[in-house]
């Protein structure tokens, strides 16, 4: 993949409003339940149980409370236009926090002569959104969210295609499809409300599920972050120009006032950004070494 290539940016128009009976049109026809528009208070049809034991497969955990595994693995959008009550955004907001400090206890462990800011970095890049995006696909849990969004089935399918080309993170480069990540934090979630709130059990599926985890010999830089430190080590002024964005997904980057890379994608600036700071980087390290 090209940084600087450009993908097709897709729009959806909104519907028309629907069209109202005149005063003296007939009254329309009442239809069967089953074809009726769900109510506000309608909740979602049932996973299948087939659907729900090839979850438990997956991750290797009966459910005692199989009902859990639905809300775990139903993206808000399923609904749509009915707000579902029964989404994923409260087991996941649980997840996320029991396994951040999962985490960072067995680095914590693992790595004793690590410093504070090499932990962190470690921790962040094991539980960020990509890598929880690349565990759901590694392990086939992207088949079974439920979702009702267009979009999200696209960039899930551009990620696949997308991610070999990195063994293991491409620190923003990638558009990334949160609702993965977010699946697999809210079914961390679930699984430890199941098993009696048992970090262990939750411990043991994800360290399992994740694997290989990155390490300190893998972990990659954000092409942001090095390009700014290696402009402040080098004495060079750094700026982003992003004016051209909305109008062609362009952003330039200038070093010292000059030109020296460029990126287009429109479906997400910061990514666009990050594209842009890689290409200028790499021209950047080219330069310095053939002065030096």
């Amino acid at each position: 993949m090209g940084l600087s290539l450009c993908r097709p940016i897709f729009t959806m128009d909104a519907p028309s409003p629907p069209s109202q009976p005149s005063p003296m049109s007939p009254p329309s026809p009442q239809l069967p339940p089953s074809l009726s528009p769900p109510s506000s208070q309608t909740q979602p049809p049932p996973m299948s149980d087939s659907q729900i034991d090839a979850i438990q497969d997956i991750i290797g955990y009966k459910f005692s409370n199989r009902k859990l595994v639905e809300e775990a693995m139903t993206h808000p959008s399923f609904y749509y236009p009915v707000e579902c009550s029964t989404a994923y955004q409260r087991l996941e907001y649980l997840g996320d926090a029991i396994l951040n400090s999962l985490v960072a206890l067995e680095q914590f462990k693992t790595y004793p002569g690590l410093q504070p800011g090499h932990l962190t970095r470690l921790r962040a890049a094991n539980v960020d959104k990509e890598k929880l995006a690349r565990t759901a696909i590694q392990c086939g849990l992207h088949k079974h969210l439920r979702h009702n969004a267009p979009q999200l089935g696209t960039q899930i399918d551009n990620f696949i295609k997308e991610m070999d080309q990195y063994p293991f993170h491409s620190n923003g480069l990638l558009d990334v499809p949160k609702s993965l990540g977010d699946s697999v934090e809210s079914l961390l979630g679930a699984v430890f409300i199941d098993s009696n709130y048992s970090y262990e059990t939750v411990w043991k599926i994800f360290n399992r599920l994740a694997d290989p985890f990155i390490t300190p010999e893998t972990l990659g830089r954000h092409p942001v972050t090095e390009l700014n430190e290696l402009c402040q080590k080098h004495r060079k002024t750094l700026k982003f120009d992003p004016q051209h964005w909305d109008i062609d997904t362009t952003i330039d980057v200038l070093i010292n006032g000059e030109l020296i890379g460029s990126a287009m994608y429109g479906l997400k600036k910061e990514v666009c950004q990050n594209r842009a700071a890689k290409v200028a980087l790499n021209r950047l390290k080219k330069e310095l070494v053939n002065k030096d």
